[in-house]
């Protein structure tokens, strides 16, 4: 029981956010080179070189030099095990972030100092905040000209509703960044260059005390500048609280540059100091305790044809209580028997490992041979463990889809159903007319894009896409007291049913939802599933 204790408490797992372009990726990337994981680190855009980012897996992200799905990364830093969940930042794939946010203990925010609160991250924050769970803030880019400092602060409180506390502060930024200071250690670490992709870089810590030595090193303008926001800092910031950080209501905030490497490190072991061990989760039984439960995880993402070589499905799972044994059988909880699960293994994006065992905190990847969904439970045979479902949001796009080979129908099927069983796109067909005819929603419009380039890329099928007008998407909450035929919709409303078998009702206009629901009373209609 000690060594299961000890392995759990060392377990960090959190997740990276971002606007698009706020340096996200990058900062996965320098982790992974502290944590030995990776010896150079690769060029995001892709353009300098050959390399690509190391959390960036799918052909279509190494082209365009943006992420379009979470990608998972394990690695040892300083005797914790830390599992990365890196995340889209594009709002266009931004449900698989939410979907991924479900599997985190933590959030670590990225926020470009040249351009403060953006809208994808007051998007994702809000998510966080549904969930409660804490917000760790990296304020990147320092090498470039940034916003003062106190105004991003002012931004983030007021945009986002949450306190802020810096547990160090940028000294100057551009050509003109001298490095940080320390507020808690009460130093100056100096700034200093380093080689893109290495992790040297010259810095030195000077105690404040040492006045003579901090002028040297920073200058005279803004070493007054320092004094003076020190001055202001210690009247009015919020005090560090570890109880309101864990309860989402403050965030730390730490100042550097990802692309120099300069305090990455720093934030870093601070945040595995400040974050937690695996929480307990929520579950129709009541709280499962991570260290006194026994094994028990959900799929949170399904992903396929990772390996282009098998072309294999993988269900990613965040354990949530125990010790996964992989010579054991499990309880598929939703398919209602027992079975092992297949090639357990530890993945650093595309790069994998197979495992023998694992705990609560972790992430593992395993075989799917088509039998989950997102959102399914998997726990120890005499137990009976059902966590709360994940939501699924209501797609904002809609298209008709048609292969454009007929004789090709299978191919096509498969392919758009693996897809759509992923939870990056949904599929809808018409009351009458089976799959037949099928309709796409996605949350952005990119998302049409990625499943015509994986259908033709993983499938060999070519597909046209047919732009519909629909805007507005309501599952039927009570399907079961509703003859569905027989509901009086406006002229723009069209019936159609998800892949498990729901109605649905698709509308034009926002107006039309509330004028179908005067026209039929007791029909209950909701924004969104759930997994």
């Amino acid at each position: 029981m000690s060594d299961l204790i000890k392995e759990i408490n060392r377990r960090r797992t959190f997740a990276i956010i971002s606007h698009p372009d706020a340096g996200k990726t990058t900062l996965t990337e320098k982790f992974l080179l502290y944590g030995g994981a990776i010896n150079l680190a690769g060029s995001v855009k892709g353009k300098a070189t050959a390399r690509h980012a190391v959390s960036d897996w799918m052909e279509i992200e190494k082209e365009r030099g943006i992420s379009v799905t979470s990608s998972v990364l394990q690695f040892e830093y300083d005797g914790y095990c830390i599992n990365i969940l890196d995340t889209p930042g594009h709002q266009d794939f931004s449900e698989d972030t939410y979907r991924t946010l479900m599997a985190a203990d933590s959030a670590v925010m990225v926020i470009d100092a040249s351009k403060g609160v953006e809208a994808q991250t007051r998007k994702l924050f809000k998510v966080c905040g549904m969930r409660g769970i804490p917000i760790f803030t990296f304020i990147n880019k320092l090498d470039r000209d940034a916003n003062e400092t106190l105004d991003l602060l002012d931004e983030i409180e007021k945009e986002l509703g949450i306190d802020t506390c810096p547990i160090n502060w940028p000294i100057g930024s551009g050509k003109g960044f001298k490095g940080i200071y320390d507020r808690q250690k009460e130093c100056v670490i100096t700034y200093s260059d380093t080689e893109k992709g290495t992790r040297e870089g010259e810095t030195s810590i000077i105690p404040i005390t040492d006045q003579d030595k901090i002028l040297e090193a920073i200058g005279q303008e803004a070493k007054d500048k320092l004094d003076e926001e020190m001055e202001l800092m210690d009247a009015a910031s919020a005090e560090y609280d570890l109880s309101l950080v864990h309860q989402g209501k403050l965030t730390p905030v730490f100042f550097g540059s990802a692309l120099t490497n300069f305090g990455v490190e720093i934030f870093l072991k601070y945040f595995l100091e400040m974050t937690t061990t695996p929480l307990p989760r929520n579950a129709e039984q009541g709280l499962i305790d991570p260290i006194e439960n026994a094994f028990s995880a959900f799929v949170f993402k399904i992903q396929a044809n990772m390996n282009k070589a098998h072309r294999d499905r993988i269900a990613f799972m965040r354990i949530c209580s125990g010790r996964f044994d992989a010579s054991e059988e499990v309880k598929h909880v939703q398919g209602g028997r027992n079975l092992r699960l297949l090639q357990p293994q530890q993945l650093m994006a595309s790069e994998r490992k197979i495992l023998e065992e694992a705990y609560a905190g972790d992430i593992i990847g395993v075989f799917d041979p088509g039998i989950f969904s997102i959102g399914d439970t998997v726990c120890a045979p005499k137990d009976h463990v059902v966590y709360e479902g994940i939501p699924t949001f209501a797609p904002e796009h809609f298209a008709r889809v048609r292969q454009v080979d007929t004789m090709k129908r299978k191919q096509f099927v498969k392919g758009i159903t693996q897809i759509a069983q992923e939870g990056a796109i949904q599929i809808f067909h018409e009351m009458s007319t089976g799959m037949e005819e099928i309709i796409v929603g996605v949350v952005g419009v990119l998302q049409f894009e990625v499943l015509k380039y994986r259908l033709e890329n993983e499938y060999n099928v070519e597909i046209k896409l047919d732009a519909l007008p629909y805007e507005h998407i309501r599952w039927i909450e009570n399907k079961d007291e509703v003859d569905v035929s027989k509901i009086s919709g406006t002229s723009d409303m069209k019936r159609v049913q998800d892949m498990k078998g729901n109605p649905l009702l698709l509308f034009i206009n926002a107006w039309s939802v509330g004028m179908t629901l005067d026209r039929n009373p007791g029909l209950k209609l909701c924004e969104f599933g759930v997994n």
